[in-house]
Protein backbone atom coordinates (compact mmCIF):
# COMPACT_ATOMS: atom_id res chain seq x y z
CA UNK A 1 0.00 0.00 0.00
CA UNK A 2 1.38 3.40 -0.96
CA UNK A 3 2.12 5.89 1.76
CA UNK A 4 -0.39 8.73 1.95
CA UNK A 5 0.49 12.25 2.99
CA UNK A 6 -0.13 13.27 6.57
CA UNK A 7 -1.83 16.64 6.05
CA UNK A 8 -1.20 19.19 8.81
CA UNK A 9 -3.28 22.33 9.21
CA UNK A 10 -2.39 24.22 12.37
CA UNK A 11 0.78 23.13 14.16
CA UNK A 12 4.37 23.82 13.13
CA UNK A 13 6.21 20.82 11.71
CA UNK A 14 9.96 20.65 12.35
CA UNK A 15 11.89 20.29 9.11
CA UNK A 16 15.36 20.73 7.66
CA UNK A 17 14.10 22.48 4.51
CA UNK A 18 10.68 24.12 4.21
CA UNK A 19 9.35 25.55 0.97
CA UNK A 20 6.44 28.00 1.10
CA UNK A 21 4.45 28.50 -2.10
CA UNK A 22 1.69 27.10 -4.26
CA UNK A 23 1.90 23.59 -5.59
CA UNK A 24 0.23 24.05 -8.97
CA UNK A 25 -1.70 22.13 -11.55
CA UNK A 26 0.16 22.71 -14.82
CA UNK A 27 -1.83 22.17 -18.00
CA UNK A 28 0.66 21.58 -20.81
CA UNK A 29 0.30 22.27 -24.52
CA UNK A 30 -0.24 18.56 -25.26
CA UNK A 31 -3.18 18.44 -22.84
CA UNK A 32 -1.31 16.64 -20.07
CA UNK A 33 -1.82 17.63 -16.43
CA UNK A 34 1.17 17.62 -14.11
CA UNK A 35 2.12 18.95 -10.68
CA UNK A 36 4.28 22.04 -10.69
CA UNK A 37 5.45 25.01 -8.71
CA UNK A 38 8.80 26.16 -7.34
CA UNK A 39 7.90 24.79 -3.91
CA UNK A 40 7.63 21.26 -5.31
CA UNK A 41 10.82 21.19 -7.38
CA UNK A 42 12.92 22.83 -4.66
CA UNK A 43 11.59 20.53 -1.93
CA UNK A 44 12.28 17.45 -4.04
CA UNK A 45 15.86 18.58 -4.60
CA UNK A 46 16.29 19.20 -0.88
CA UNK A 47 14.88 15.75 -0.08
CA UNK A 48 17.27 14.10 -2.53
CA UNK A 49 20.13 15.90 -0.82
CA UNK A 50 19.12 14.18 2.41
CA UNK A 51 17.00 16.89 4.02
CA UNK A 52 13.68 16.36 5.75
CA UNK A 53 11.65 18.45 3.31
CA UNK A 54 8.27 20.07 3.99
CA UNK A 55 6.02 21.96 1.57
CA UNK A 56 3.66 24.57 3.02
CA UNK A 57 1.09 25.36 0.36
CA UNK A 58 -2.51 26.43 -0.23
CA UNK A 59 -5.14 24.76 -2.38
CA UNK A 60 -7.56 21.83 -2.45
CA UNK A 61 -5.87 19.31 -0.17
CA UNK A 62 -7.29 16.19 -1.84
CA UNK A 63 -6.23 17.42 -5.29
CA UNK A 64 -2.72 18.34 -4.16
CA UNK A 65 -2.28 15.07 -2.30
CA UNK A 66 -3.26 13.16 -5.42
CA UNK A 67 -0.90 15.19 -7.62
CA UNK A 68 2.03 14.60 -5.28
CA UNK A 69 1.34 10.96 -4.45
CA UNK A 70 4.36 9.74 -6.46
CA UNK A 71 6.56 11.75 -4.06
CA UNK A 72 4.79 10.94 -0.80
CA UNK A 73 7.75 8.90 0.46
CA UNK A 74 10.08 11.89 -0.01
CA UNK A 75 8.07 14.91 1.13
CA UNK A 76 5.92 16.15 3.98
CA UNK A 77 2.98 18.37 3.18
CA UNK A 78 1.13 21.11 5.04
CA UNK A 79 -1.93 22.36 3.11
CA UNK A 80 -3.98 25.45 3.90
CA UNK A 81 -7.39 24.59 2.51
CA UNK A 82 -8.78 26.72 -0.33
CA UNK A 83 -11.65 26.54 -2.81
CA UNK A 84 -9.30 25.89 -5.72
CA UNK A 85 -5.74 24.91 -6.50
CA UNK A 86 -3.60 27.33 -8.49
CA UNK A 87 -3.80 26.18 -12.11
CA UNK A 88 -1.56 27.42 -14.92
CA UNK A 89 -1.92 26.77 -18.62
CA UNK A 90 1.56 26.60 -20.13
CA UNK A 91 2.81 26.61 -23.71
CA UNK A 92 5.95 27.52 -25.63
CA UNK A 93 6.30 30.56 -27.87
CA UNK A 94 9.17 31.77 -30.02
CA UNK A 95 10.56 33.98 -27.24
CA UNK A 96 9.98 31.57 -24.35
CA UNK A 97 7.33 29.94 -22.19
CA UNK A 98 3.92 31.61 -21.83
CA UNK A 99 1.20 31.01 -19.23
CA UNK A 100 -2.39 31.79 -18.30
CA UNK A 101 -3.67 31.87 -14.73
CA UNK A 102 -6.77 29.66 -14.80
CA UNK A 103 -7.25 29.49 -11.02
CA UNK A 104 -5.53 31.00 -7.95
CA UNK A 105 -5.55 29.44 -4.49
CA UNK A 106 -5.08 32.72 -2.66
CA UNK A 107 -2.44 34.20 -0.39
CA UNK A 108 -0.56 32.26 2.25
CA UNK A 109 -0.98 34.47 5.30
CA UNK A 110 1.47 35.57 7.98
CA UNK A 111 -0.26 33.33 10.54
CA UNK A 112 1.62 30.25 9.34
CA UNK A 113 4.02 28.74 11.88
CA UNK A 114 7.35 27.36 10.68
CA UNK A 115 10.07 25.45 12.52
CA UNK A 116 12.85 24.88 10.03
CA UNK A 117 16.59 25.06 9.60
CA UNK A 118 16.09 26.56 6.14
CA UNK A 119 12.99 28.35 4.85
CA UNK A 120 12.66 28.88 1.10
CA UNK A 121 9.97 31.30 -0.01
CA UNK A 122 9.05 29.93 -3.44
CA UNK A 123 6.09 31.89 -4.85
CA UNK A 124 4.60 31.28 -8.28
CA UNK A 125 1.75 33.80 -8.08
CA UNK A 126 2.32 36.52 -5.47
CA UNK A 127 1.19 34.25 -2.64
CA UNK A 128 3.98 34.14 -0.05
CA UNK A 129 4.02 36.16 3.18
CA UNK A 130 6.79 38.59 4.13
CA UNK A 131 6.67 37.37 7.74
CA UNK A 132 5.56 34.30 9.67
CA UNK A 133 5.64 32.73 13.11
CA UNK A 134 8.48 30.49 14.24
CA UNK A 135 12.16 30.14 13.45
CA UNK A 136 14.53 29.69 10.54
CA UNK A 137 18.32 29.57 10.62
CA UNK A 138 18.58 30.47 6.92
CA UNK A 139 16.07 32.23 4.65
CA UNK A 140 16.22 31.99 0.86
CA UNK A 141 13.88 33.53 -1.72
CA UNK A 142 13.16 32.87 -5.38
CA UNK A 143 11.08 35.95 -6.31
CA UNK A 144 9.87 34.70 -9.70
CA UNK A 145 6.25 34.61 -8.53
CA UNK A 146 6.49 38.07 -6.98
CA UNK A 147 7.15 39.63 -10.40
CA UNK A 148 4.14 38.00 -12.06
CA UNK A 149 0.70 39.48 -12.48
CA UNK A 150 -2.50 38.72 -14.38
CA UNK A 151 -5.55 40.86 -15.07
CA UNK A 152 -8.30 38.29 -14.43
CA UNK A 153 -9.04 34.59 -14.06
CA UNK A 154 -7.88 33.00 -17.29
CA UNK A 155 -5.72 36.01 -18.05
CA UNK A 156 -2.24 35.81 -19.48
CA UNK A 157 0.56 36.09 -16.94
CA UNK A 158 2.82 39.10 -17.47
CA UNK A 159 5.88 40.56 -15.79
CA UNK A 160 5.83 43.43 -13.32
CA UNK A 161 8.43 45.19 -11.19
CA UNK A 162 9.29 43.66 -7.83
CA UNK A 163 7.85 45.37 -4.77
CA UNK A 164 10.57 45.04 -2.11
CA UNK A 165 7.88 45.13 0.60
CA UNK A 166 6.90 41.61 -0.47
CA UNK A 167 10.27 40.25 0.68
CA UNK A 168 10.94 39.19 4.26
CA UNK A 169 12.86 41.64 6.42
CA UNK A 170 15.60 39.07 6.85
CA UNK A 171 16.87 37.24 3.78
CA UNK A 172 20.18 35.40 3.43
CA UNK A 173 20.15 34.63 -0.31
CA UNK A 174 18.03 35.33 -3.39
CA UNK A 175 18.04 33.52 -6.74
CA UNK A 176 16.38 34.76 -9.93
CA UNK A 177 16.98 34.30 -13.64
CA UNK A 178 18.42 36.68 -16.17
CA UNK A 179 14.96 36.77 -17.81
CA UNK A 180 13.72 38.42 -14.60
CA UNK A 181 16.57 40.91 -14.35
CA UNK A 182 14.48 43.89 -15.45
CA UNK A 183 11.64 43.04 -13.08
CA UNK A 184 14.11 42.43 -10.22
CA UNK A 185 16.18 45.56 -10.87
CA UNK A 186 15.30 46.85 -7.39
CA UNK A 187 17.26 43.96 -5.88
CA UNK A 188 20.38 44.95 -7.80
CA UNK A 189 20.03 48.57 -6.68
CA UNK A 190 18.81 47.94 -3.14
CA UNK A 191 20.93 48.71 -0.08
CA UNK A 192 19.70 46.21 2.48
CA UNK A 193 21.58 45.61 5.70
CA UNK A 194 22.73 42.94 5.85
CA UNK A 195 22.61 42.41 2.09
CA UNK A 196 21.62 38.96 0.84
CA UNK A 197 23.80 36.95 -1.51
CA UNK A 198 22.33 37.24 -5.02
CA UNK A 199 22.60 34.65 -7.77
CA UNK A 200 21.35 35.47 -11.27
CA UNK A 201 21.13 32.36 -13.44
CA UNK A 202 21.32 32.54 -17.23
CA UNK A 203 20.73 29.04 -18.64
CA UNK A 204 24.00 27.89 -20.27
CA UNK A 205 25.71 31.24 -19.67
CA UNK A 206 27.67 32.01 -16.46
CA UNK A 207 25.78 32.55 -13.21
CA UNK A 208 26.31 36.03 -11.81
CA UNK A 209 26.97 36.31 -8.06
CA UNK A 210 26.78 39.39 -5.87
CA UNK A 211 28.13 39.08 -2.36
CA UNK A 212 26.99 40.85 0.81
CA UNK A 213 29.51 43.66 0.26
CA UNK A 214 28.73 44.09 -3.43
CA UNK A 215 31.57 41.89 -4.71
CA UNK A 216 30.92 40.33 -8.12
CA UNK A 217 31.80 36.90 -9.48
CA UNK A 218 30.75 34.69 -12.38
CA UNK A 219 30.50 30.91 -12.29
CA UNK A 220 30.31 28.97 -15.53
CA UNK A 221 27.22 26.83 -15.93
CA UNK A 222 27.74 23.09 -16.34
CA UNK A 223 27.81 21.90 -19.94
CA UNK A 224 24.81 19.82 -21.04
CA UNK A 225 25.10 18.06 -24.38
CA UNK A 226 21.41 17.21 -24.69
CA UNK A 227 18.71 19.04 -22.74
CA UNK A 228 15.47 17.07 -22.26
CA UNK A 229 13.43 19.80 -20.53
CA UNK A 230 14.25 22.68 -18.20
CA UNK A 231 11.08 22.98 -16.10
CA UNK A 232 12.10 23.44 -12.48
CA UNK A 233 15.80 23.82 -13.25
CA UNK A 234 15.98 27.22 -11.57
CA UNK A 235 14.21 25.87 -8.48
CA UNK A 236 16.64 22.94 -8.32
CA UNK A 237 19.55 25.40 -8.60
CA UNK A 238 18.09 27.50 -5.78
CA UNK A 239 17.59 24.58 -3.41
CA UNK A 240 21.11 23.25 -3.97
CA UNK A 241 22.55 26.78 -3.67
CA UNK A 242 20.71 27.57 -0.44
CA UNK A 243 21.65 24.23 1.14
CA UNK A 244 25.31 24.62 0.22
CA UNK A 245 25.41 28.17 1.62
CA UNK A 246 23.64 27.10 4.81
CA UNK A 247 26.20 24.31 5.18
CA UNK A 248 29.01 26.88 5.09
CA UNK A 249 30.13 26.85 1.45
CA UNK A 250 31.33 30.10 -0.07
CA UNK A 251 29.09 31.54 -2.83
CA UNK A 252 31.30 30.36 -5.71
CA UNK A 253 31.44 26.79 -4.42
CA UNK A 254 27.69 26.87 -3.71
CA UNK A 255 26.92 28.11 -7.23
CA UNK A 256 29.18 25.46 -8.77
CA UNK A 257 27.31 22.76 -6.87
CA UNK A 258 23.94 24.30 -7.79
CA UNK A 259 24.84 24.54 -11.49
CA UNK A 260 25.70 20.84 -11.41
CA UNK A 261 22.32 20.09 -9.80
CA UNK A 262 20.54 22.02 -12.56
CA UNK A 263 22.55 20.18 -15.23
CA UNK A 264 21.52 16.80 -13.79
CA UNK A 265 17.89 17.91 -13.77
CA UNK A 266 17.69 19.14 -17.39
CA UNK A 267 19.43 16.05 -18.76
CA UNK A 268 16.29 14.04 -17.90
CA UNK A 269 12.52 14.40 -17.90
CA UNK A 270 10.50 15.97 -15.09
CA UNK A 271 10.89 15.64 -11.32
CA UNK A 272 12.23 12.09 -11.63
CA UNK A 273 15.41 13.57 -13.12
CA UNK A 274 16.25 15.60 -10.00
CA UNK A 275 19.53 14.19 -8.76
CA UNK A 276 20.80 13.01 -5.41
CA UNK A 277 24.05 14.20 -3.84
CA UNK A 278 26.17 11.51 -5.49
CA UNK A 279 24.88 12.36 -8.97
CA UNK A 280 25.38 16.10 -8.44
CA UNK A 281 28.89 15.73 -7.01
CA UNK A 282 29.84 13.42 -9.88
CA UNK A 283 28.57 16.00 -12.37
CA UNK A 284 30.47 18.81 -10.63
CA UNK A 285 33.66 16.73 -10.67
CA UNK A 286 33.26 15.99 -14.38
CA UNK A 287 33.13 19.72 -15.14
CA UNK A 288 36.02 20.66 -12.84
Amino acid sequence: MKRRFDLVYAVAVAADYTTVGHVTVDLMADGSRRPGGSALYAALQAARLGARALIVTRGVSAEIEQLLEPYAAELELKVLEAERTTTLQTWDEADGRAQRMLAWAGAIGAEISLDSELVHLAPVARETPSRWLGRARFVGVTPQGLVRDWSRAGGRVFARALDLALLPERCDAIVFSDRERESCAALLDAHRAPAPILAVTAASKPTELRGPNGELARVQAAHVESMRDDIGAGDVFAAAFFIALADGADPIAAATFANAAAAVRIAGDGPAAIGDRAAIEARAAADA
